[in-house]
């Protein structure tokens, strides 16, 4: 029985894409620039399959044999969020980008949101980062009882509120009706949760965010190999970014370390399929926040617990290590960044030292897991690797 493990490393890229021009992002590398502040950065496990060796891969040193598959990808789609890289690594194509609001929501939008939700009214209604936002406003939330809404340069409609005035459970009806009023042109990929409390002497958002996606096509990975009997076991945020589309079993984590412990945990319950795990804090608490060392010191702990999952598989297993966008933390600005991403494979079935070199599109990684698990058909974009990975030492 074959068994896939897939962790997505949320926003580790490497390097800019070659259209990173057009999304503002010239000069991004956010493994690369880390690399640069922190020479010394420990990842021992990541560089022995093949991290270092990777086609334009900068400050990472190569090893002599890789013991994996490596190689980098190339978005196709139109964006740099973490809804569209998923998607597109399950083979989703999207063209066009979602719709963003650089200049707050419109008011038909506040509007209803007001009126559907029964609250007193909304602070904010601007582009604005997150922990800033509820230190500057917190105090005046609690007073009101008027959620704080926000965006960023992503689709996302933000929702944040003190655990004290609204619980979780409130935000997230609340977060239900706006992802009911943004339709049509508003369709934004996510509305997001962000509840937080007050800590000591200041607010902190807490683990109990929850992201409220649009639908997916389900002529996707997921669905595929669920159709064929097969699990789909999603940690983290991944049952969030799919809507819950294609998923069978879920569990939502707190921060990196929970979600490998739930990742390992999985091992003991799911005997083939797919095991499909996202890391979130990459992104939320180190790219966004541009703490570098932050970021560094992650990447060591996440190797480290790599290094307890390659001895955890069975010779039957393949893991599976890539990211869906770039949060360079030296890059201007608080945004994702447009770059290539890391594309390794490593397992039993894996041939060891295997240049996969540049791929067009995230879903050559979803293809190749297709084959992997032998599920029947073809994604409607992306090239399996698998053919090539195979035949390599025989």
């Amino acid at each position: 029985m074959s068994r896939v493990i897939w962790i997505v490393l949320d926003s580790v890229g490497m390097g800019e894409a070659p259209d990173a021009a057009d999304f503002g992002d010239e000069g991004c590398n956010t493994i690369g620039h880390i690399m640069e502040h922190f020479p010394e950065l420990s990842i021992p496990n990541l560089r022995s399959i093949g991290y270092g060796n990777i086609d334009g891969m900068e400050g990472v040193p190569p090893v002599a044999h890789p013991k994996g598959a490596y190689g980098r990808l190339q978005e196709l789609s139109a964006g740099k969020d973490t809804t569209i890289g998923h998607w597109e690594m399950t083979g989703i194509h999207t063209p066009e980008r979602f719709p963003t609001y650089p200049g707050g929501f419109p008011k038909e939008i506040i509007d209803a949101f007001i009126e559907k939700t029964g609250v007193p009214g909304v602070l904010c209604n601007e582009v604005a980062s997150g922990t800033e936002v509820i230190n500057r406003l917190g105090d005046e939330m609690k007073q009101t009882g008027k959620p704080i809404v926000y965006t960023s340069a992503d689709s996302v409609f933000q929702i944040a509120c003190d655990e004290k005035v609204y619980p979780p459970e409130e935000l997230y009806s609340m977060c239900r009706i706006a992802r009911e009023i943004l339709t049509g042109r508003h369709n934004v990929a996510r509305v997001i949760a962000r509840p937080y409390v007050w800590d000591t002497d200041r607010y902190v958002r807490t683990p109990n965010r929850r992201d409220f996606s649009r639908r997916p096509d389900e002529r996707n990975l997921l669905c595929m190999i669920r159709d064929s009997g097969q699990s789909v076991y999603a940690v983290g945020k991944i049952e969030d970014i799919f809507a819950g589309v294609g998923i069978t079993e879920a569990v939502h984590t707190k921060d990196n370390e929970d979600g490998m412990d739930k990742t390992l945990e999985a091992l003991e319950k799911v005997r083939e399929g797919l095991i499909f795990t996202n890391l979130v804090e990459f992104d939320s608490s180190w790219g966004h926040r541009r703490d570098v060392e932050g970021y560094a010191r992650g990447l060591e702990r996440f190797d480290r617990r790599l290094g307890e999952l390659m001895r955890r598989i069975t010779d039957e297993d393949t893991i599976v290590i890539t990211a869906d966008h770039g949060c360079d933390p030296t890059f201007k600005g608080t945004d994702h960044t447009r770059e290539y991403v890391p594309f390794l494979l490593y397992g039993g079935p894996v041939h060891a030292d295997v240049n996969l070199h540049t791929g067009k599109s995230f879903a050559d990684s979803g293809e190749t897991v297709r084959e992997l698990l032998s599920v029947p058909g073809k994604l409607p974009i992306g090239e399996s690797r698998w053919a090539v990975i195979s035949q390599e030492g025989k």
